[in-house]
């Protein structure tokens, strides 16, 4: 006789103020830019038994774009860049999860930026074990990394340096690091 294993979710909403995007590219080949967005909203169905049935979605507000340099911020705003008056939103919607390692999750997903959605993989350090605040609530926090190349969602704009190379990198780093509350 076998017995079904049940699964059990739970939806989680992202806490915006505990949240953080960041990204990191390389500036005139010899240093990198870091930067951040607001994290806008965000939901996580958590499977308990079982994460890899899991999913989740981010959404951030591209205007919120800060890399401590407001003329670089207005550029990056602007139609060159993130377009954010057209495009007010870069989002990633899980389509897959799979176990990585200990702790580790691949998630799979859909990311937008600038209009353009492509498959991104994240690689995923958690959920870490439900804890309680001291108000109640139950979190658990994720932390998320991936690669992309800025071309492929149509952040094309660079200028050629004197002596060779480009004054932005196509290779941005991204990273998550979210807390999420039970609902």
């Amino acid at each position: 006789m076998s017995v079904a294993v049940q699964s059990q979710t739970s939806t989680w909403n992202i806490d915006a103020a505990h949240s953080v995007a960041e990204f990191k590219v390389r500036h005139m080949m010899i240093s990198n830019v870091k930067g951040r967005f607001a994290v806008r909203q965000g939901l996580l169905i958590l499977d308990d038994a079982d994460p890899t049935k899991s999913r989740v979605e981010v959404s951030l507000d591209a205007a919120s774009v800060n890399t401590h340099e407001p003329q670089r911020d207005a550029h990056l705003k602007s139609a060159e860049f993130f377009e954010v008056d057209k495009f007010p939103a870069l989002s990633f919607r899980s389509t897959r999860v799979a176990r990585a390692g200990d702790g580790e999750l691949a998630v799979t997903g859909d990311l937008t930026i600038h209009g353009v959605t492509r498959s991104v993989v994240f690689n995923v350090e958690g959920p870490s074990a439900p804890t309680k605040d001291p108000w109640g609530n139950v979190r658990v926090g994720v932390a998320a990394t991936a690669k992309v190349n800025r071309k492929d969602f149509g952040l094309g704009w660079n200028a050629a340096l004197e002596t060779g190379g480009f004054v932005v990198g196509d290779e941005v780093a991204i990273s998550l690091e979210a807390e999420f509350i039970k609902a």
